[in-house]
């Protein structure tokens, strides 16, 4: 089984408003895609809040950084999860949504947020398949050192922690189902 921790299972058991499972982690953790395959599975609606920005912005999260910078992402990222009044909802969120504390308690209201963890070097390899991801980081950072300084705020502000790298999306997205049963 891919669970590497969990914390407060017992807050989300017999609680109908939290009907919601939130996915967060680094770009390349597979957010969406697990997030896709846990929405069929359990019959939840689908929401990626990188394809918010998009609809909201009419543009790529890469033109926002490229004309607006990174911390203008941030905000619009924190905007959107501050709005949402959502039920029955696996929530794919971007890799910066944890720099929002309001964002993140307020995905912890809704439901279970899961970090999707996986080691530095299987997302570099991801990342690098889709290079125009629109990474909301300063310029000249390195991979790692957003890495580096994402890490810990994942690991505060998740319920629970998936290794995004032990399984397909299949097998994650049933971990996570059994995890929070």
């Amino acid at each position: 089984m891919s669970i590497l921790a969990q914390v407060n299972f017992t807050m989300y058991l017999g609680k109908k408003e939290k009907n919601c499972i939130s996915l967060i982690g680094m770009p390349g953790a597979g957010k969406s895609t697990v997030g896709i395959v846990l929405a069929k599975q359990t019959g939840l609606d689908f929401i990626d809040t990188d394809i918010l920005i998009q609809n909201l912005e009419q543009r790529s999260l890469q033109d926002i950084i490229d004309r607006d910078g990174y911390q203008r992402l941030r905000k619009i990222e924190e905007k959107i999860i501050l709005s949402l009044e959502i039920r029955n909802s696996v929530i794919s969120t971007g890799g910066s949504a944890v720099y929002s504390h309001e964002g993140m308690t307020k995905l912890g209201k809704f439901g279970p947020r899961i970090y999707l963890k996986l080691d530095l070097q299987s997302l570099k390899e991801r990342v690098a398949m889709a290079p125009a991801r629109g990474i909301a980081s300063e310029a000249g950072k390195s991979f790692q050192e957003i890495f580096d300084e994402r890490t810990p705020l994942y690991e505060d502000h998740s319920d629970f922690v998936i290794d995004a790298g032990a399984g397909t999306a299949d097998v994650l997205a049933k971990d996570i189902i059994d995890l929070i049963s």
